[in-house]
């Protein structure tokens, strides 16, 4: 990166970071990886746009770890900063959509970023 690029900062959600730190280390490791890609404007190889979402502006970046599967979920499309909108562990043992359950919380917690995002642009 070059040296007079600022990160954008991250902000987490509801308890998104909690629930991120009970996945295991190798887990945690390559979604902060992820995560400080998109703070540099980046987005890494495995970020998807997260489907029943309309643009690119919601993204989703999986990782398989000793049978299990982890996502987080996070948005670049409010300006300045990386809200984590969403960890958890997919819990499904049949196909790879995500319930509908989570997709709820995703859409909640998405208004809840957009509420923050509004009262920090209005701060002096």
């Amino acid at each position: 990166m070059p040296p007079d690029v600022r990160p954008k900062p991250v902000v987490w959600v509801g308890p998104s970071l909690s629930d991120l730190r009970t996945f295991p280390g190798g887990v945690q490791h390559f979604f902060g990886y992820a995560l400080e890609i998109a703070q540099y404007g980046g987005k890494h190889q495995d970020a998807k746009p997260l489907k029943g979402f309309k643009g690119a502006g919601i993204l989703e970046v999986v990782e398989d770890h000793d049978g299990d599967t982890f996502r987080a979920v996070y948005t670049v499309k409010l300006a300045g900063r990386i809200y984590v909108l969403h960890a958890f562990q997919k819990k499904a043992r049949k196909g790879i959509k995500t319930p509908k359950h989570h997709l709820d919380l995703i859409r909640a917690r998405l208004k809840q970023a957009e509420q923050i995002q509004q009262e920090l642009e209005e701060q002096p």
